[in-house]
């Protein structure tokens, strides 16, 4: 249903690894995609120390 082919289903699988068109593609049948959304949320820093001390 994803159009992912078996070979890289199988590698994710056995190693973890694929292409982020395809763990998309994957997560798009999963309904899932949403998610997604939250690694690139644009998060405003409040202060230079939290950029310092790598809270964002």
């Amino acid at each position: 249903m994803s159009a992912v082919s078996y070979g890289s289903m199988k590698r994710f699988e056995q190693t973890g690894e694929i292409s982020l068109k395809s763990l998309l593609k994957i997560a798009i049948v999963l309904d899932c995609a949403d998610t997604f959304e939250e690694l690139f949320a644009n998060i405003q820093p409040q202060s230079i120390q939290e950029i310092i001390d790598g809270k964002l």
